[in-house]
Parts: structure tokens; sequence; C-alpha cells
């Protein structure tokens, strides 16, 4: 089994958490970001390298939406009432607060880790599906696929306008995914990503675990 190790951090909402790891430990310069992509929101992991001996440096949550226009959070069911061109407008107008959102969120992220010494090697999103939207016949689950992809796609321009390339994997697949891509087996996999979290400040659930072991693929 790969050696693994988690590293305490700050608490969440410090804007220090990438010089306070760096100061730590100049050692740990490559990092990866990890996100599982949530309906306005997502949880963001930054991993430190070696690949074969990672390390969870931070863990946050980052605002996909704009909090004062509670729609763009569900930007696709905000409009399933309505026709033609009202509907048209309305999903383009949250689209584009979700666009923005993921550009600052992301933007900010990157900044502070790049900031910090850090060179980040790429990025991975967990998502819950890739389905095509147009192949949904049912209006309500529609809106949930196409709000995944609105979501999705923002997240990685938000990662693509700042240099960094992404991967999206599913949640269902990401296990098996990485366990191709690291050459560890599955079981084994799903231990390192509870061990990645002790130490880590806030909570460490499935969403972290998965974001991490998405980050992992991208070391």
């Amino acid at each position: 089994m790969a050696e693994m190790k988690s590293r305490k951090n700050p608490r969440k909402g410090s804007r220090n958490t990438a010089q306070a790891a760096s100061s730590r430990s100049i050692k740990l310069v490559e990092v990866a970001l990890g996100f599982r992509v949530k309906s306005g929101r997502a949880i963001a992991v930054v991993l430190a390298g070696p690949p074969r001996s990672p390390q969870v440096l931070a863990r946050r949550e980052i605002g996909l939406c704009d909090p004062a226009v509670p729609d763009s959070i569900q930007p696709y069911h905000a409009a399933l009432e309505m026709k033609g061109q009202e509907a048209a407008r309305t999903i383009e107008r949250l689209a584009k607060l979700v666009q923005k959102a993921a550009s600052a969120s992301v933007g900010e992220l990157v900044k502070e880790w790049r900031g910090a010494g850090h060179e980040i090697r790429g990025a991975a999103l967990v998502v819950g599906s890739l389905i095509d939207p147009a192949k949904i016949g049912n209006d309500h689950i529609r809106a949930h696929a196409l709000e995944g992809q609105l979501f999705r796609v923002s997240v990685h321009e938000a990662l693509r306008s700042n240099g960094l390339s992404s991967v999206a994997i599913t949640e269902r697949e990401v296990y098996s995914t990485a366990a191709v891509s690291l050459s560890i087996p599955e079981d084994e996999l799903k231990r390192a990503a509870t061990e990645l979290g002790r130490g880590v400040a806030g909570p460490w659930r499935a969403e972290e675990k998965t974001a991490a072991i998405a980050a992992w693929t991208a070391l």
C-alpha cells in the first residue's frame, strides 16, 4: 500500500492557508486540486506530492453561485415554469452569475497557492453524472442534468483561464478510475482516502474523500 500522510491545516476561512503550508515544508512545492462539484458550490481539496505519499494541505468550500440571487443555485429549475424567451433570458442571466462566481472562486484559490510558491500540476473534478441532458425526457431530471453540466463546465473554464487543465470523473467511478491511474487497488484507495483526512480541519466526508482522490490522479 502507498504510504499516506495527512497534514494539519489552519481553520476554515484562513486567508493564509497556502503560506502556512509553505512555511511548514518548503519541499511540498507541487500540488494538485480536486473538486467535488455540487449545485452552487464545490468542495476543494489541495493535495501535495509526491504521488506515492500525498498529503492534504487544505480543504475548503468555494461558491459557484451568487448568494444574493438564490435562483443561481438552480438556474434551470428557476425557469421550469417559464416559456420561450422568458425562460431563455432567465437561464442566461443566472448562468452568467454562475460563471462569474466560479471564475472568482477558482481564481482566488489558484492565486493563493501559486502566490505561496506552489506549482499546480493540474486539477480533477468529481461530478454526479456526465450524461447528456438532451437524452433525458423528464423536465425536472433534465434540469438537474443541465445544472450539473453548467457548474462542471464553469469550473473547467475557470481553471482553463488560469492555465490549468482538468478532467471530470463521476462519483461512482472515481475510485476505479484512480485505481487504474495510480496502480493502487480500490480497497487501498478507500482506506487511503480516510487516512488523508486525519488532522485536517473541518469535515472529512465522502465529498472531501473523492475530491482528494481525484486530486491524487492529477499529481
